[in-house]
């Protein structure tokens, strides 16, 4: 495939860390800790730490083996790269974000997990999911961890005064795509003049593409960012804003919270961690008046986590054991209550520690929304390169909403920065 080995080798993330920090390579290779601890390099919230402190007692199934884990709170990638690029205290098993792809060029540096047993376990994954830790030539590089289904949260006290059915069956039937989300905006706007559908330009353009059964490039290395389906969920992007519907909160700014706290954004096509970091962190006085149900366009997913292992692991075998456990059905239900991490594996759904109530949500059982736009999600190719095309675009969106930028010369301005990015990565 082209996209393999030609722009792997051009890319070559690996090569880019040791270029970036000074680090060729020192000749040796060794793993981070002692002969009878499993390291691991992870983020702050991105396991639960019941589990995480057993397996720091004993791996199990290996009492002679226990787990070290080191969670690395800024520039977590980077650090990881710049370990890799040294071949030197590398940690045995380091989680992955859902940028997955990026890591394929390193692909010779971590374990076949297939290898380990991983093929045997295949069948309890959503197909999708497991599909994204695999490598163009078919190495299972990455173990799948948590997911990020996607749904419309809204607030049934402002469609209560639109005299709209807060029933979320009822609002999935109202708004099944796009269009009729927009014209469900108006409604609420004229009943309640601050409303906004969304927080801000690029989050529409997100959860629209998180909705598409394909992305930026093909598996063979052919770009298809610039067709269609990426123009109209840009195109779509920028309806909303025109239509008065964006709270034009941008990412990272003292705004994005505020929206939800003031009441502003009153429906919100967003992945299931939204819940938290929303609503439940920023508005908790809020609590009750939320519901969630289909999202418009159907199913999506945004975000979601993986465990791989190093090629410098000093015990394999244990750290497929570890990993194995730890994201088993039964423990990514625990993950779920802390951190709030939704599972990959479908018989997760039904285990009571899930499908409670949750009263927040007044009582309804959020997991049956999220679990099935899991299920339904048609899964996309993500490339190394979705991140240098995604950049752009989402920059010119911004431009479009703050600066009044015309959306097609803003669509031209990405377009000739992405073929340029590109072309210097040799990706085309």
């Amino acid at each position: 495939m082209s996209l393999s080995r030609r722009t792997f080798l051009a890319l070559g993330a690996g090569a880019t860390a040791a270029a970036t920090t000074g680090l060729t390579g020192c000749g040796s290779r060794s793993s981070l800790g002692g002969a009878t601890e499993l390291s691991m390099w992870t983020w702050v919230g991105s396991v639960n730490d019941d589990l995480i402190g057993q397996a720091e007692k004993a791996i199990p199934g290996y009492d002679g083996m226990k787990l070290s884990m080191t969670r690395i709170g800024s520039n977590y990638k980077t650090k990881v790269l710049t370990a890799l690029a040294g071949k030197s205290l590398v940690p045995d098993i380091v989680a992955i974000n859902d940028d997955v792809a990026t890591y394929f060029p390193n692909a010779d540096q971590f374990h076949d997990l297939n290898e380990l047993g991983a093929k045997e376990l295949q069948k309890d994954f959503l197909p999708w999911k497991w599909k994204l830790g695999i490598t163009p030539d078919n190495k299972m590089m990455a173990y799948p961890m948590d997911t990020g289904p996607t749904a419309l949260f809204y607030r049934t006290d402002v469609l209560q005064k639109a005299g709209i059915d807060i029933d979320p069956a009822a609002v999935a039937e109202l708004a099944p795509d796009w269009d009729t989300y927009i014209a469900l905006g108006k409604k609420l706007k004229q009943a309640v003049p601050t409303s906004a559908i969304t927080d801000n330009i690029t989050s529409i353009y997100s959860y629209r593409m998180a909705q598409q059964p394909k992305r930026y490039m093909t598996e063979d290395g052919q770009y298809v960012g610039d067709q269609d389906h990426v123009r109209e969920a840009f195109d779509l992007a920028v309806r909303v804003v025109k239509e008065g519907l964006s709270a034009n909160a941008q990412n990272g700014s003292t705004d994005a919270d505020a929206v939800v706290t003031n009441g502003r954004l009153v429906a919100f096509n967003a992945a299931v961690w939204w819940a938290q970091l929303g609503p439940k962190n920023a508005a908790p006085k809020t609590k009750g008046l939320w519901r969630v149900t289909a999202a418009p366009g159907g199913a999506g997913n945004r975000g979601g986590s993986f465990l791989a292992i190093t090629k410098y692991c000093k015990n394999p075998q244990a750290a497929f054991a570890f990993i194995s456990w730890l994201e088993s059905a039964k423990n990514q239900a625990q993950a779920f209550l802390d951190p709030v991490l939704f599972p990959s594996t479908p018989a997760s759904y039904t285990d009571p520690k899930m499908s409670a109530p949750d009263p927040f949500f007044g009582g309804q059982k959020i997991v049956d929304v999220f679990a099935d736009s899991a299920k339904k999600y048609p899964g996309a190719f993500f490339s190394p390169y979705d991140s240098i095309i995604g950049t752009p675009l989402g920059n010119e969106l911004v431009n479009v909403e703050t600066a009044g930028k015309s959306p097609d010369q803003a669509w031209a301005d990405a377009q000739r920065q992405i073929h340029r990015e590109l072309t210097r990565a040799g990706a085309i």
